[in-house]
Formats: C-alpha cells, sequence, structure tokens
C-alpha cells in the first residue's frame, strides 16, 4: 500500500533508518524530482527540486495496519501521514507512473509532464525569471515563445520550472 508523507527535508536520512527499523527493509520509497536553474550569486546553478516539495510516496504492505501507522506518525523526518491514502490508492499509483513514465535518463521528470496551454498566464518558480508572470504564446518540441509585460522571447522549456496563476 502506498502512503504519502509529510517530510522534513533535512531529515530524511534518519526517515529512512526508521522505516527499515519500525516497518521492514522491503520499503519503497519515491520522490519525483525536477531539474531547475536557479540563480545563486549571479550565476546560474542547476539544480533538484522535489515536485511535491516536502512530501514522498512511501510502500509497504504493513501500512493496512492502523495500529503500525499510528506507531509511525511519530518517527524521526515525519511530520504526518496525509490522510486518506488507503482510499485513494489507484490515483497514487497513477500519479506515480506517469511521473515515472516522463522521466529521463537521470530520474528527472522532464517538461513533457506538464500539460500546458497556450494563451494562459504562467508564473516562473526558478531561473532567471523567478516570481515574473508571463503568457504563453507557443508551444514547440524544445522551446516556447512568451511574452513578459511587452517583451516577447523564446526560451528553453526544459531549464525552468512555472505554475499556472
Amino acid at each position: 500500500m502506498w502512503a504519502v508523507i509529510k517530510f522534513d527535508k533535512k531529515r530524511i536520512t534518519l526517515l529512512k533508518k526508521d522505516l527499515r527499523e519500525k516497518v521492514d527493509s522491503k520499503f519503497k520509497i519515491y520522490i519525483p524530482r525536477v531539474g531547475v536553474l536557479n540563480r545563486k550569486h549571479d550565476k546560474i546553478v542547476k539544480k533538484e527540486a522535489n515536485l511535491l516539495g516536502d512530501y514522498l510516496f512511501c510502500f509497504s504492505e504493513k501500512f493496512k495496519n492502523k495500529h503500525i501507522l499510528n506507531k509511525l506518525n511519530y518517527i524521526n523526518g515525519t511530520k504526518y501521514f496525509l490522510a486518506g491514502f488507503e482510499k485513494r490508492q489507484d490515483s497514487i499509483i497513477k500519479f506515480i507512473n506517469n511521473c515515472k513514465k516522463y522521466e529521463d535518463e537521470n530520474g528527472f521528470v522532464t517538461f513533457d509532464f506538464f500539460k500546458l496551454k497556450k494563451n494562459t498566464n504562467y508564473q516562473f518558480s526558478s531561473g532567471i525569471l523567478d516570481k515574473y508572470i508571463f503568457e504563453l504564446l507557443e508551444l514547440n518540441k524544445n522551446k516556447i515563445k512568451i511574452l513578459i509585460g511587452n517583451f516577447k522571447t523564446t526560451i528553453s522549456n526544459k531549464n525552468y520550472l512555472f505554475k499556472p496563476i
């Protein structure tokens, strides 16, 4: 059974260690990641980011036992288990499979995962254009044409992370 866990990013190794001890050594963790460009001290640095922020998927057959789940809420690195994951197994499996379908050779979810729409507004959440709002004008295989204010430009769609607004 897949569980959705909100975790403390600084304590992920402690979380894995405690899960191994308290659940079993056969558990699986899946954290979908994306590669993004960020600005750091006037340099552009490629960095990885968790697609879901501080949430991860964890699989173990023992998650069916409510008694074990109650104990796991208090292990190192866990903020909480997302409620209702027991009833949403089909949706969780479908989402994980969809993420894995769009992973590249390095395990990063590619840009094709995101379903973009023309003439829709987005906001950059990484890179040198962080926080800028733009309109998507044209969508090509490797590049997108955008409008920021009155300025039209074309950028690579693989290097930036943005969200719809």
